[in-house]
């Protein structure tokens, strides 16, 4: 599985570069998801733009997994890049009911920062 790994102070972005979104490469995302979470990253980014194909809504559930991680933490998990063929899936899927999508990483890191700004005026920190 190709992907890369961007890490910053509040947030990281993990961008699958591949062009599917299989259950070969679900469970490494995964997996990937859990060792960022215990290196201390609570604000997850996963950027699918490089994906153009997933043939089962069933693959998706590893976003699931990075999304409970990161509210467990008291973070934020989003996904971005979805294309339109994407977007299908992922409405069959119901997984936008919980799992946060947005347009572009800008879109993501403005909500992280958001999101932290909001939690140190309420002194959540």
């Amino acid at each position: 599985m190709k992907f890369s790994v961007d890490k910053h102070d509040k947030y990281v972005t993990l961008k699958l570069e591949e062009n599917k979104f299989t259950n070969d490469n679900a469970p490494g995302l995964k997996a990937e998801f859990y060792l960022l979470n215990a290196e201390g990253f609570k604000n997850i980014v996963v950027d699918l733009s490089a994906v153009t194909e997933c043939n089962d809504a069933q693959d998706l559930s590893c976003l699931l997994a990075g999304d409970r991680l990161c509210k467990s933490a008291g973070g934020l998990f989003i996904v971005t890049g979805i294309n339109d063929e994407l977007a299908s899936i992922v409405e069959l899927s119901n997984i936008f009911q919980s799992v946060m999508f947005v347009n572009t990483i800008d879109e993501a890191t403005d909500f992280i920062f958001m999101e932290e700004l909001e939690k140190e005026f309420r002194g959540d920190r």
